[in-house]
């Protein structure tokens, strides 16, 4: 696993006084596909393992995304499955 530049109480700390409303550890086993869905809240994510798509977007650890709540998107996992660190602001 490759080692992210800043610890998860780091990126906790910095989204809550961004005013992110809750901040959460996502493990998603291998070959995970969900289809088209959206959320009821806005979230911003780093990658910390495996290999994730969103869309057609490939993202490796390190690699962060961002999406707005409702927002119609769809999700793959790779083989080794994912983790990812993922800050929610409820809309």
């Amino acid at each position: 696993m490759e080692t992210p530049a800043v610890t998860f109480d780091e990126f906790r700390r910095d989204a809550l006084a961004r005013g992110f409303d809750e901040v959460l550890e996502r493990q998603w086993a291998p070959g995970t596909v969900l289809e088209s869905h959206t959320h009821p809240f806005g979230v911003e994510a780093l990658v910390v393992q495996g290999e994730m798509w969103l869309d057609d977007r490939h993202l490796l650890p390190g690699a962060s995304f961002q999406l707005d709540a409702n927002v119609p998107h769809t999700e793959r996992y790779g083989s080794e499955g994912a983790t990812y660190w993922v800050a929610r602001r409820n809309a």
